[in-house]
């Protein structure tokens, strides 16, 4: 039987599963309860097993949620290749806006299961099942198989990497946490941006006053935060701050009408910056102000802030250090300070960004594996998250290969939004690509 007919034939038992792992809401954020990520940790544990992995295990850390952890041995002086997917999830609020349940995976009209979790990343871990399920347990290479459980939070898994290295060594590395940019197009992921992070506290009284009686010639502090906040972007959007770095983007570009449908703007809402959406996301930095402490709504009264902090996150393009991005950060807040407000930046995260080798037989094994299993010449993208793991892998293992891909279709996928969803097809194309990626590294 050829290889996309025994991948069709075990689609429905891997869907099955796929919307098993929905229903747990495996949220490892602090303050979220234990049980459904340890239930979603064995759960997993028991479908690697059947899959072919048998001697799997929750592996014991210092901390947090374990990973598991397997191997299958394949004939002596094969490549050795590993794959990554990650079983916990972000969490999903009511107030995202869901249309509906996100525990409970829900097939559409539109031929798409929707619930948290459908696409990032149990969506991955469903397409190394099938893999596996494919080889009957007997692949032609050596496989390992790491499944993290705190990709969402604050990962435990490069200390885990750190402390037994010699369980990480491969040829190549198969990370199944990506996605096309829309069905169908098949694409292989080969840049990552950075993140860095501060906290920025404006002060400008010793305490609150009367803003009757003091308000206009003294300044409060908030206003102070917005106007400083407002010297990060130019009038077009971009990114204002001196002595950030910036790539050139060479590969293809994205839609601007599907972008925007993608990301749900308002209407009459701008796109920021400028020259193409993909040089945009992927080759140039980004900051965001993603959290305001001062006094709410609610709460206000007739006085003027004395103090107001903001927590911004800043994109960083790969190549760059993020140490010297954010000390870039830093003097420009300090440097643009209203009315001698005083400023202070708090650095709070540093997460490098990636860049993949594109020029060894593994990927060039994955190109055409992928587009045998798309019928499709396969196009290079970027992507504006980060995967601080890379890093710590590419330490361990400096010589191998990664492979970025998945089933998270930017088009639609939503991750981390609400309804978010992952069209089958998808898994399934990827599976044949997969089985196709390890059947060349093995010399079939």
């Amino acid at each position: 039987m050829q290889t996309k007919d025994r991948v069709a034939a075990l689609m429905p038992s891997l869907l099955e599963s796929l919307e098993r792992l929905v229903a747990i809401p495996s949220v490892a954020f602090p303050g979220y309860p234990a049980e459904p990520v340890e239930l979603m940790g064995h759960q997993t544990l028991d479908l690697v097993r059947a899959a072919g992995f048998t001697n799997a295990e929750l592996m014991p850390v210092p901390h947090g949620y374990p990973p598991i952890y397997a191997e299958v041995p394949g004939p002596p002086g094969s490549p050795v290749v590993m794959l990554y997917a990650h079983y916990d999830v972000q969490p999903a609020p009511p107030e995202q806006g869901w249309t509906s349940d996100p525990w409970t995976p829900t097939r559409k009209d539109d031929g798409r299961i929707y619930g948290r979790g459908a696409a990032d990343d149990k969506g991955g871990l469903v397409a190394h099942l099938g893999t596996m399920k494919v080889f009957d347990g007997e692949p032609p290479c050596t496989v390992r198989l790491v499944v993290e459980g705190m990709e969402e939070t604050e990962s435990n898994l490069p200390e885990f990497v750190l402390a037994h290295p010699d369980l990480f060594a491969c040829d190549v590395f198969i990370v199944c946490d990506m996605g096309n940019l829309r069905v169908g197009d098949p694409v292989l992921t080969t840049t990552l941006r950075g993140d860095v992070a501060c906290v920025v506290t404006v002060s400008t009284l010793q305490h609150p006053l009367h803003s009757g009686v003091f308000g206009g010639p003294a300044p409060d502090a908030m206003m102070a935060l917005a106007r400083l906040l407002t010297t990060l972007h130019d009038a077009d959007g971009n990114v204002a701050v001196a002595g950030v770095s910036r790539n050139p983007w060479h590969g293809g570009d994205l839609d601007e009408d599907e972008f925007r449908s993608s990301a749900d703007l308002l209407d009459g809402v701008g796109l920021m910056g400028t020259g193409g959406l993909a040089k945009r996301l992927w080759a140039e930095p980004s900051i965001n102000a993603i959290g305001i402490d001062m006094t709410s709504v609610a709460g206000s009264s007739n006085v003027l802030i004395p103090q107001a902090r903001a927590k911004l996150s800043m994109r960083i393009v790969p190549g760059s250090s993020p140490e010297k991005e954010l000390d870039a950060l830093a003097a420009h807040l300090v440097a643009h300070a209203p009315w001698g407000a005083q400023v202070s930046v708090e650095r709070t995260k540093t997460a490098p960004p990636f860049a993949c080798r594109t020029d060894g037989p593994g990927y060039a094994a994955a190109r055409l594996a992928l587009e045998d299993a798309f019928g499709k010449p396969v196009e290079e993208a970027g992507n504006g998250a980060s995967i601080p793991l890379l890093g710590t892998l590419h330490e361990v293992a400096p010589d191998a290969e990664f492979i970025l891909w998945g089933p998270e279709d930017v088009a639609r996928s939503r991750i981390h939004a609400s309804d978010e969803s992952v069209d089958p097809s998808e898994i399934e194309k990827l599976i044949v690509a997969q089985v196709g990626l390890i059947e060349r590294l093995a010399g079939r």
